[in-house]
């Protein structure tokens, strides 16, 4: 019997080698390209193709809203080839506020509830920009401001990191768990980070203690009351830190003697319909006590929970047990990891902000650079015309008598001591710029282009 030719393409390796090289090649690819936010703007990669389709599709604050599954199969077709439904959460969690500080995407339809209640199909909701995200992150992109790259076939190219003058990282914070690492950033106020920003650019030694004065603690969305402040002050300066939040509650009297207890405001990423059940449960096993009845009376105008409590019961001592046995005290582990330079770093306050500085300087000088050179070839080409507008009937001869474009070029450029771009310039130009108006108004643009480029030099100087 024949036996078989051997495949000489097979090479042993050991199984162990193999599987810890392919899950470590798994694990880098999670932590870069998944579940961690770039410490520039503040966004994953699948949020950063969210709100680049939006932008392409021209989804402003001002334009009408579109169905949310054009912006999912536009992400999916041309970025992010995954699960619509996982580009699809994403896209919703921009959109919710009780989840963003600052949401980033404009909804509308139903987009969950701070229940946790899912949001519609994606063939139901509809969505666009808001303007914060239009202005504060996508304002100025283009290849001569941030690097772009390949997408994941090579058909187009998307950008590594957005512009973002808005400090997105710090003000929306950021949650992902990647592999062996997970990131759980708290949002804080804007005009409190910007002052804090200011303050670094004005002096970059400041410390972490006095950016405190600034930058005063975090700021949920759904409010609450921080409990003790060390925790956010080891969060500041180290990067990691647990922050204790309750919910702030009043406590009002009724005139039949009895009380009630009434939460306006639940600590962050606590779900409402979850505690009241537990509460509930609580109640009906006997371990908090004094407690008659619960009721969800929240609406449009803001969240409301009343807890009815009995003749004979203390207020106070009920509202202790609540905080200490149900999400009505909860607590927010701190953890500012973010990619720098494509590594994951825990940062602290003070790191976050240089870095995000730093790219701002980047972002600005690279703006102001390519506008320079815009401006300062406009202003080249303009005083090539004003050199030969006191010379026209000349240089139509000149042009009429030349034996083709290359020979008129040629001989505009050694008569009147042009450039070869002002002198294609001139040719190309139509005779209504001949005019005595149109000189005066060129006369105009030209001053005012060497005006812009000598502010434009002096930003890149100071």
């Amino acid at each position: 019997m024949e036996e078989k030719e051997t495949n000489t393409k097979i090479i042993p390796i050991d199984i162990e080698d193999e599987m810890r090289v392919s899950y470590l090649n798994y694990s880098v690819y999670v932590i870069t390209h998944r579940a961690l936010p770039n410490v520039c703007d503040g966004l994953k990669p699948v949020q950063r193709r969210i709100l680049v389709c939006l932008n392409s599709m021209g989804l402003t604050h001002d334009k009408p809203y579109k169905k949310t599954v054009r912006a999912v199969g536009d992400v999916m077709g041309k970025y992010h080839p995954h699960g619509d439904e996982s580009i699809y959460q994403a896209l919703v969690r921009l959109a919710q506020p009780w989840v963003m500080r600052y949401p980033l995407i404009d909804g509308q339809g139903n987009f969950g509830s701070v229940d946790g209640d899912d949001a519609a199909a994606m063939r139901y909701t509809e969505g666009r920009l808001e303007r914060i995200a239009e202005e504060g992150l996508l304002a100025d992109l283009s290849k001569s401001v941030v690097s772009f790259f390949p997408n994941f076939d090579n058909s187009l190219e998307e950008p590594t990191v957005l512009p973002s003058a808005l400090p997105n990282l710090l003000v929306n914070g950021s949650t992902g768990i990647a592999v062996g690492m997970a990131t759980n950033m708290a949002p804080h106020n804007l005009t409190e980070v910007i002052n804090g920003i200011k303050a670094y650019i004005d002096n970059p030694e400041i410390s972490i203690d006095e950016l405190i004065n600034y930058i005063k603690a975090p700021d949920f969305p759904t409010g609450g009351i921080i409990y003790g402040y060390e925790g956010v002050k080891k969060a500041f300066l180290t990067g990691r830190g647990r922050i204790v939040v309750r919910a702030k509650t009043t406590i009002e009297v009724l005139p039949n003697g009895k009380s009630k207890i009434i939460a306006t405001e639940l600590p962050y990423m606590v779900n409402k319909a979850n505690m009241i059940e537990r509460t509930a449960q609580l109640v009906n096993n006997k371990v908090i006590e004094g407690i008659t009845d619960i009721r969800d009376e929240s609406d449009r105008q803001g969240l409301r929970v009343v807890y009815e409590l009995k003749k004979n019961a203390n207020p106070n001592v009920v509202l202790n047990n609540l905080f200490k046995h149900t999400p009505l005290q909860s607590s927010f582990s701190v953890n500012n990891m973010a990619l720098v330079d494509g590594d994951p770093k825990t940062l602290n306050l003070k790191d976050i902000i240089t870095h995000y500085v730093n790219h701002r300087h980047s972002v600005v000088t690279a703006r102001t650079e390519a506008k320079l050179a815009k401006t300062e070839a406009q202003s080249h080409l303009l005083a090539g015309y004003l050199k030969i507008i006191t010379h026209i009937e000349a240089v139509v001869k000149l042009i009429k008598h030349a034996k083709d474009g290359h020979v008129a070029k040629e001989d505009l450029m050694k008569a009147y001591k042009l450039s070869e771009a002002q002198a294609k310039h001139i040719l190309d130009m139509r005779l209504q710029r001949l005019t005595g108006l149109e000189h005066a108004k060129t006369e105009k643009q030209h001053q005012e282009q060497v005006a812009l480029a000598e502010q434009l030099r002096a930003i890149l100087a100071d």
